[in-house]
């Protein structure tokens, strides 16, 4: 096997010493398991209550909970301790009956570190979806990095870009349209759907480089940071939840799989920009209601709250030298130069891939307080007599129809250094005419096509996953500017292949996160949320500290 770039990192090493940990301590997990004799109601892999709330004092969320939430909607508000009665139970653990030291000592973590029979086979399904995990990212390594797998070159055809778009809208209306019981103006179902019809162009886009439709991409992205302004806020102002874990349940689920990716090939935090923006926004968002919550039942003032955010935004974006005063120590997570195309200013990626859509997210919050009369709007349209409601809906339609025409002709068609020059004012006019064209029928609100919903809840997993197993990228830092070929000669034949094991890939990566999530980050145990954090960061500095200085005593030189 030829590696296509020179030398490994001491973090490569130190995760493939942790996975082969993982691998060693699975197996003995399974060997540990098949001599347990099977139960007698097949009940071995969901621990009861009291037996979950051991293990949960011992420093292991329910396994049987994690498995659960993995394989459901995978939510960031899903709770991965189980019960309620078992988070009292580890309250007290921690809280009366323990101190850190002894919960840290008695940890899971530390227990299987240590290979102790008990704990081993208790964490057997955790182990195993470490190594899951673990062999998925080997692939990533093995797709991208190596020359194991030829590459091809892209090519554009706009036919077969239209084509294969056509197709896939055809199989999912004509076999995953579903009725839901939702007919709230952008209810869940509706806005996975949203997102998995953007996100199937968006990856088709950069699959055929599809140049023209940059500026319909541009309003795709726009959109994904719209609804992070609009979900959480919405989820904030219904449930007035600010509790540190689900906070860290969600950073955990936006940036899990990007930590290990970004160790494993070598890259920057920032060449995989919808993260870091996601994330950044996302705080925003919390900072913006978790302070002073008690206010965020008045409307006026949620109003200031959104238009101090909106100030917040002008002064450190449209004012450069701010942006770069405030952004300048955080150059070792944003900065990025594309070995391609080198630059000294590290910082310009992230300024112009934030500043694009500094305002959208903004725009989604202010979309979430207006949410509940705009819906009691529709509602109004809906009840009207047959004829008057008709007319209200063609008017509306209507002015939808000549304002989309003019953002059309006057902006959209703009070239596309001028188009990103107006896109961060203007961005707002398209996602606000398709809510509406959306939405504007109580069929159309409650209907919504399954397939694209799916893909919708692995828009994170296949756009990190593109550009090393599905296109390569070659060099750390670099751009997908090949494809991934298993089928030479047959461009179609290699596309359907490749696609097909990509969202395969993808799809188990998003079940993994999501379990292993509810197994490490609680939702509502601070306590044990600290614990946890505290282990897994002292676990990870003393491995790297050792593998380093094995490395530096052995004379070996790391590149």
């Amino acid at each position: 096997m030829a590696l296509l770039t020179a030398g490994i990192s001491s973090g490569q090493v130190t995760l493939f010493v942790a996975f082969i940990w993982s691998i060693v301590a699975w197996i003995y997990a399974e060997y540990l398991h098949s001599r347990r004799a099977p139960a007698k109601h097949g009940d071995e892999e969901s621990p009861r209550k009291e037996e979950a709330a051991k293990l949960l004092s011992n420093g292991s969320s329910s396994e049987s909970a994690a498995l659960s939430s993995a394989h459901g909607n995978g939510t960031d508000s899903s709770n991965g301790n189980g019960t309620l009665e078992e988070s009292t139970h580890v309250s007290k653990a921690y809280g009366v009956h323990s101190n850190m030291w002894e919960s840290m000592t008695n940890s899971g973590l530390v227990s299987c570190l240590l290979l102790k029979q008990q704990a081993i086979e208790q964490h057997r399904l955790t182990l195993r979806a470490i190594v899951e995990f673990g062999l998925l990212i080997i692939w990533y390594f093995v797709a991208d990095r190596t020359t194991i797998i030829p590459e091809g070159e892209k090519s554009y055809s706009r036919d077969v870009f239209i084509f294969l778009f056509v197709v896939l809208t055809s199989v999912a209306l004509g076999t995953s349209i579903r009725a839901f019981k939702m007919p709230l103006l952008l209810n869940r179902p509706q806005t996975e759907e949203w997102k998995g019809w953007m996100q199937v162009l968006f990856l088709l886009y950069h699959y055929f480089e599809a140049k023209e439709v940059y500026n319909a991409i541009r309003i795709f992205i726009a959109a994904y940071v719209w609804m992070t302004g609009f979900g959480n806020f919405s989820y904030y102002y219904k449930t007035g939840d600010f509790c540190i874990g689900r906070f860290a349940q969600m950073l955990w689920r936006l940036n899990f799989l990007v930590f290990f990716v970004c160790v494993i090939l070598r890259n920057s935090y920032m060449l995989y920009y919808i993260c870091p923006m996601h994330t950044i926004f996302t705080v925003f968002v919390y900072i913006a209601l978790a302070i002073a919550p008690q206010l965020n039942s008045n409307h006026g003032w949620l109003f200031v709250k959104i238009l101090l955010s909106f100030l917040f935004i002008f002064l450190t974006w449209d004012l450069k030298f701010i942006f770069y005063a405030i952004w300048s120590p955080f150059k070792f997570v944003l900065g990025y130069s594309d070995p391609r195309n080198p630059t000294d200013d590290t910082l310009h990626e992230w300024y112009f891939r934030s500043g694009l859509d500094r305002y959208i997210w903004v725009y989604g919050m202010l979309c979430a307080l207006m949410h509940p009369k705009a819906s009691a709007m529709l509602k109004y349209i809906d009840d009207l007599p047959t004829l008057r409601r008709y007319t209200a809906r063609t008017i509306v339609l209507s002015f939808c129809a000549v304002a989309g025409y003019v953002y059309y002709i006057t902006i959209y068609c703009k070239p596309k250094y001028e188009y990103n020059e107006v896109h961060p004012y203007t961005s707002w006019i398209p996602i606000t005419l398709w809510i509406v064209v959306r939405n504007i029928t109580p069929w159309l609100r409650v209907h919504s096509m399954r397939l694209y919903g799916w893909l919708g809840c692995i828009t994170l997993e296949t756009y990190i996953s593109q550009f090393h197993i599905w296109m390569k990228s070659d060099i750390p830092d670099g751009q997908p500017k090949s494809l991934l070929v298993l089928i030479p000669g047959y461009p179609l034949l290699n596309f359907a292949l490749v696609s097909a094991l990509y969202i395969l890939v993808s799809h188990r990566l998003f079940d993994l996160t999501n379990y292993l999530k509810n197994v490490a980050v609680p939702h509502s145990n601070n306590a044990l949320l600290l614990r946890n954090v505290i282990l897994m960061v002292l676990t990870s500095i003393v491995l790297y500290t050792l593998v380093t200085a094995i490395y530096i005593a052995t004379g070996k030189i790391w590149s």
